[in-house]
């Protein structure tokens, strides 16, 4: 287990540790000086790096790599980043302290996901589900994935948790419409982010993959479904599929937001709106914890909403939870 984490590093902080280089850009200054910005991470979150006159050794180190980073944490226009006098790749270091993992345990997440996909009567999007959710090396990688690269469920095992939300709240909500058709929204529900499994990669970091770049997982998550549709045996009625293709296609709202078409049907809209809310409340919750670790109040504006968000520490007795957590040694790291 690492020493030093980034969402411990404070200002003026000595750093001899290892972090994933997720970005890293030689550039130069006005005095045409050479330096290096870069990006480093590990579990806890991720922070900017710069690297002035930079030797051969550290030029050479590619982005995505484990390195080991000597510098000092410091401040420049209101952003802490880390002040690097060396780095060199690292051979020595656990994939868990680079990637962090879910709250949630994923099996008790397979099993609600698995209770989901029962809960579907129709037949057509049962033998669909079962497909999808069936096919082995897929459903591997679907329940390890993260569900982003940043801000929301970027963790192993996030699109799980992410899906299996979404497609509960789905269930729930269809109860108070009787026009909704339930299953038909369930079924978009735990199919709309499958394009996911194809546009990340993870490993000691997260990563786009080149369709993901070019495509994006709402046309991959679309060309999964066809590809599901068209292996199946019996005939799937084309509306249905239709109307399916649509809730994948729509489930980001708005043509700014990636959605090649917005919702036009109940059951898309309903799906937008769910996807929407879990999204942006964990990306509160994530920036809030970040800012827990530090014992702050407010978050700074790097975070999904790009504005500082108030986020107050409970206080137990007079003291922080996160100081009552170091005490009973319940904090990683502690």
């Amino acid at each position: 287990m690492k020493a030093v984490y980034v969402g411990s590093l404070k200002e003026g902080m000595k750093v001899d540790s290892v972090f994933a280089l997720r970005s890293k850009e030689l550039r130069s200054t006005r005095a045409r000086e050479a330096y290096l910005s870069m990006e480093l991470a590990d579990r806890s979150g991720r922070i900017v790096a710069v690297m002035f006159r930079p030797d051969r050794a550290a030029e050479a180190v590619p982005s995505g790599s484990i390195v080991r980073v000597r510098g000092t944490v410091t401040v420049y226009r209101g952003t802490p980043r880390v002040s690097v006098d060396s780095m060199t790749p690292a051979a020595d270091f656990l994939a868990a302290d680079m990637l962090p993992s879910g709250p949630r345990d994923i099996q008790e997440l397979v099993s609600e996901l698995r209770a989901l996909v029962r809960s579907v009567k129709e037949p057509g999007l049962s033998k669909l589900l079962r497909a999808v959710f069936g096919e082995k090396t897929f459903f591997e990688k679907f329940r390890e994935c993260p569900a982003a690269q940043t801000y929301h469920h970027a963790y192993i095992g996030g699109l799980l948790e992410h899906t299996v939300t979404v497609a509960t709240m789905c269930a729930c909500l269809a109860g108070f419409y009787p026009t909704v058709d339930r299953d038909l929204l369930v079924t978009g529900a735990l199919l709309h982010d499958i394009g996911k499994v194809d546009e990340l990669t993870f490993g000691t970091s997260i990563e786009y993959t080149d369709a993901g770049r070019l495509l994006g997982h709402v046309v991959l998550g679309e060309r999964r479904l066809r590809a599901a549709l068209e292996g199946m045996s019996d005939a799937f009625p084309s509306d249905l599929a239709v109307r399916l293709s649509h809730i994948i296609i729509s489930h980001h709202g708005e043509l700014e937001w990636g959605a090649p078409k917005r919702p036009s049907t109940l059951e898309a809209l309903i799906l937008h709106h769910a996807d929407n809310t879990d999204a942006k409340t964990t990306g509160f919750v994530e920036a809030a914890k970040a800012a827990a670790i530090v014992e702050e109040s407010w978050t700074d504006a790097t975070n999904l909403f790009r504005r500082p968000l108030y986020a107050p520490l409970p206080v137990y007795g007079g003291r922080s939870e996160v100081a009552v957590e170091e005490e009973l040694g319940l904090r990683k790291g502690a």
